[in-house]
């Protein structure tokens, strides 16, 4: 096919988001027609922060956007007036979710083939009346779905979670034998999608030592080894509960292909190790698996401290933009692996 058109959405005014488009653009038409779903007078400001000579491209439908020139195609909402950089405001929370909102509607009438998302602020969000704690939560709503996860992935590990924003003791609670097989099906899913043809799936445990047979915990037992078993009996490649201070470093290493985590912590801090292990370059991509659409994102937030500055690294929304090329090609093409 030919080069899958995505959108990306602009993110909080206010951060990096539009500075990180202008660095990467050229790059992302190499593997992508990107189109920019925010506020142009913004992304034109950011041309200048970053010493770009690229233009802007107003637009207000999919249809009108050229690729192949030096002007960057927005689809302008013209929903940004005085622009501080760096500074947490209800109006900015507003733009950014319109963003998204927009970008769904084209991705559900089929305009876009998939969504990649520049970071939000969630303080400016909820003071612009989201209820939802990111953009994950978000879409799954838009978009009626009710089984889905985050998987995150740097280099040659991914993982998944069984639940994301919530506290501690609430993520415990919600490690049943449903919701870990639910996860393991989606990841099985997706990691097809990416086009790995015989997934293997690792399935961490909640407790230290996965339970160590019952002498740290019940939930292990009770709950995810069923829920493993049960996915086996399905003929997806999952095993564990594994040891949760191991099984990262094995799945980097090559023992599978995804790690299914129990929560938010224990799937993000391998991850950020590695993708923050090379100083200001933060790479890694978040992908929200089990939607009716594609949807990756940068794996790094808003960095308000350097808004404006035009130093932000675009590593990591150039990998987000790779992977959602990938797999709306694979769900075009109809070629689940």
């Amino acid at each position: 096919m030919s080069k899958p058109a995505i959108g990306i959405t602009m993110g909080d005014p206010a951060g990096i988001g539009p500075e990180i488009i202008v660095k990467g653009y050229r790059s992302l038409r190499e593997v992508a027609n990107p189109l920019v779903i925010g506020d142009a007078t913004t992304v034109e400001a950011a041309c200048g922060i970053c010493g770009s000579d690229l233009g802007v491209e107003r637009i207000s439908d999919p249809a009108d956007a050229s690729f192949g020139s030096d002007e960057i195609p927005v689809l302008d909402l013209d929903n940004v007036d005085d622009l501080d950089r760096g500074v947490v405001r209800e109006a900015y929370g507003g733009a950014s979710l319109a963003y998204v909102e927009r970008a769904i509607e084209l991705a559900l009438d089929g305009d876009i083939d998939a969504i990649t998302t520049a970071p939000i602020n969630k303080q400016s969000t909820k003071l612009a009346g989201s209820e939802h704690a990111g953009h994950t939560g978000m879409l799954a709503d838009y978009t009626d779905t009710e089984t889905y996860s985050m998987m995150l992935i740097e280099g040659d590990l991914r993982v998944t979670h069984v639940s994301t924003h919530v506290p501690l003791r609430e993520a415990c609670d919600l490690v049943t034998e449903d919701t870990v097989l639910d996860t393991v099906r989606v990841t099985d899913e997706a990691l097809r999608e990416l086009g790995i043809s015989s997934p293997s799936i690792a399935v961490a445990g909640l407790n230290p030592h996965a339970s160590d047979g019952g002498l740290l915990g019940e939930e292990d037992g009770e709950e995810i080894e069923p829920a493993v078993e049960s996915a086996r009996k399905e003929g997806i490649d999952a095993f564990g509960p594994e040891s949760p201070d191991t099984v990262y470093v094995q799945a980097a290493r090559g023992a599978a292909d995804c790690v299914v985590s129990m929560y938010h912590d224990q799937g993000h801090i391998p991850i950020k190790m590695l993708g923050f292990a090379e100083g200001g370059a933060v790479s890694g991509v978040n992908v929200t698996i089990g939607l009716p659409i594609v949807r990756t994102s940068v794996d790094h937030g808003t960095a308000f401290d350097i808004a404006g500055e035009g130093v932000a690294s675009e590593r990591s929304l150039l990998d987000a933009v790779e992977v959602a090329s990938e797999m709306a090609q694979w769900r075009t093409r109809g070629e689940i692996a």
